[in-house]
């Protein structure tokens, strides 16, 4: 996967910042990413993912599934917030 895709579409955070992020800060929760530029305190979509980054990174190197396509990610990000998921901050990613 791009390291420099966004997971956090709100706050333009991207794996390559959440891993660096992991490994340089070694958060004991999940919950800690958010201490990463604001990941995941957005709309909230990312969450799950950020969990996986999370867990991948405790694990040392156990790899996840990535992510879906750019445009498959934001089109599910989409369906979530229309569907009252979240609301994304002013200067986020917009929702189609």
């Amino acid at each position: 996967m791009d390291l420099d895709r966004e997971i956090c579409l709100c706050f333009h955070v991207t794996r390559r910042k959440v891993t660096n992020f992991i490994r340089i800060e070694r958060p004991r929760r999940a919950g800690q990413l958010s201490e990463c530029f604001g990941a995941g305190t957005g709309c909230g979509w990312c969450r799950p993912f950020l969990e996986q980054l999370f867990e991948e990174g405790v694990s040392n190197g156990a790899t996840i599934a990535d992510l879906p396509s750019p445009e498959d990610y934001a089109k599910r990000r989409s369906k979530y917030v229309c569907e009252g998921g979240g609301t994304p901050p002013p200067g986020a990613t917009p929702v189609d």
